[in-house]
């Protein structure tokens, strides 16, 4: 199930902790970013999301927003508590003075999780990953028509065609086992039987 959170620190701290698609929403940038919405309204509508914000009046804010672009489609609320400190890389502390998910430790990222139901957030030994060597030799990145390629396969994925090569690759292994995701290449592309 894919993580919600604001920013690429967020992230970055969250992938330490789980191992799943974590998709930014780049603070308010996702109240005009209309392809990242309709990518997580069709997360949430097929396995369901997880939204993790700061506890500030603007990680509450882009929480409301998601809930209001879903609306169908399944939410897991994760909330993590209020404490107050300013993150390393950061000069001085918030507007409100509190911590955000990336000055988190690890191990108060975990118990949020767990205390919103998630236990299900690392999974180790995953083989037969989509991997970049496998985008590359199928002409989705790193190639002339990488681009046209990549935005093919999405639209005939039905999913935002908008995506860079790590973000498509990271949706498709959310998606897609490495067998459907060569199908597809080969349909969408006509590529056939390529051995």
């Amino acid at each position: 199930m894919p993580i919600i959170v604001e920013g690429k620190y967020d992230k970055i701290t969250l992938e330490n902790v789980v191992d799943t698609l974590i998709i930014t929403t780049n603070g308010f940038g996702i109240f005009k970013d209309t392809q990242k919405c309709e990518l997580i309204r069709m997360f949430a509508k097929r396995e369901g999301i997880i939204v993790l914000t700061d506890s500030d009046s603007a990680g509450n804010m882009i929480r409301a927003h998601i809930k209001s672009i879903v609306k169908d489609g399944k939410i897991i609320n994760v909330y993590v508590p209020q404490l107050k400190g300013k993150e390393k890389r950061k000069t001085t502390a918030s507007k409100e003075g509190f911590l955000g998910v990336e000055g988190l430790s690890k191990e108060v990222l975990i118990e949020a999780l767990l205390k919103s139901g998630v236990t299900d957030f690392k999974t180790d030994g995953i083989t037969d990953k989509i991997t970049k060597t496998d985008m590359f030799l199928n002409g989705l990145s790193g190639t002339e028509n990488a681009t046209n390629n990549r935005k093919a396969l999405l639209k005939f994925l039905n999913l935002p065609d908008n995506l860079s090569a790590n973000a498509t690759l990271d949706v498709l292994n959310t998606l897609l086992s490495k067998e459907e995701f060569e199908k597809a290449v080969a349909e969408c592309l006509n590529l056939g039987d390529r051995s």
